[in-house]
């Protein structure tokens, strides 16, 4: 973990060379995997085989020493000591553990299943609109797990909201086929309705048209958001409304509709431009067939695939959703 990984503050766990980090592991994992695609393409086939060799070992590894019963440790001390396990009485549970098993497509089902339901049961707070980073903050722990412990209880990374993580999380659920918890959570987190009524407006004290870095847990600023603007919160928010939720994916000069959106969501309209082209597609939401079907022009995508070219006329594409 060295002087830490994606939580900046946590740069003490591992600052004698000896700390491991579980969320790096799954995130290395998926990383690698994606660039053993590249060598394929590249026809390195021997270097491929390498990282995927990596990966499985990773796995292994993250697998036997990871788990902790209901969820994924997030990480371990110099000494050995476990990070975000049943056994601490301070960040117990960490969500970006449990959101990347998930994303790297390489945990163990029922595990992350399980990790997943950990993260709705102990970091969701619904009615406080709220999708905590970890439980309970840093305060009084003799361990130093960095100067996040110099942060008061509850804002920025010190078990507030860290948005950047929460829209992992709701990947996560998305990705697992959640669709409903999926778009309940996005709600949740969407700004607009955290200043909806003058008492949220109050109670949030900043924009509502951007996306807040984090929103504070801890009584008296419950709900309060903090350094707003934030461009990684808010590219991930944007690739988790078009690409997982409605479902928008393009690979080179194609598209993909793989939409997770609830049921009783009747339709859902896009209209996508390439170049000088418009496509305009519309998503049925009947569930009334065991497949996907896609149409273009009137013509039937036995692939699902919808070709991509700049010949500047307007194409209408028409997907109806299956139930499988």
């Amino acid at each position: 973990m060295g002087a830490h990984d994606w939580n900046d503050g946590m740069n003490r766990i591992g600052i004698h060379g000896r700390g491991e980090s579980i969320w790096l592991g799954w995130f290395l994992s998926a990383t690698l995997n994606d660039f053993a695609e590249i060598c394929d393409l590249m026809d390195d086939h021997k270097r491929g085989k390498e990282l995927r060799a990596k990966t499985f070992e990773l796995h292994r590894a993250l697998e036997k020493h990871g788990w902790d019963g209901e969820w994924y440790l997030r990480a371990f001390y110099d000494d050995g000591y476990p990070l975000g396990s049943f056994l601490n009485s301070e960040c117990k549970i960490d969500s970006i553990a449990q959101s990347w098993a998930v994303i790297s497509r390489n945990a163990d089902s029922e595990h992350v299943t399980r990790a997943m339901e950990s993260v709705y049961e102990n970091l969701v707070r619904s009615e406080e609109e709220l999708i905590l980073l970890f439980t309970p903050p840093f305060q009084r722990t003799a361990r130093d797990p960095g100067y996040i412990k110099g942060y008061p209880r509850g804002i920025r990374e010190n078990g507030g909201q860290y948005t950047h993580a929460a829209l992992w999380a709701i990947w996560a659920f998305a990705q697992l086929g959640q669709d409903e918890r999926a778009v309940e959570l996005f709600r949740l987190i969407n700004p607009i309705y955290h200043a909806d009524t003058p008492e949220k407006v109050a109670r949030y004290h900043v924009e509502p048209y951007v996306i807040a870095a984090d929103v504070y847990s801890v009584a008296p600023y419950i709900g309060r958001g903090g350094w707003t603007w934030y461009s990684g919160s808010a590219s991930w928010m944007y690739r988790l409304g078009i690409e997982m939720l409605l479902g928008l994916q393009r690979t080179g000069e194609h598209l993909q509709i793989k939409p997770h959106i609830p049921k009783d969501w009747p339709e859902v309209q896009i209209n996508y431009r390439f170049g000088k082209t418009l496509y305009h597609i519309r998503v049925q939401n009947k569930r009334s067939s065991p497949a996907n079907q896609v149409t273009m022009d009137g013509k039937l995508l036995t692939d699902g695939i919808i070709p991509l070219s700049d010949d500047g006329q307007t194409h209408e594409v028409l997907v109806k959703l299956g139930s499988g």
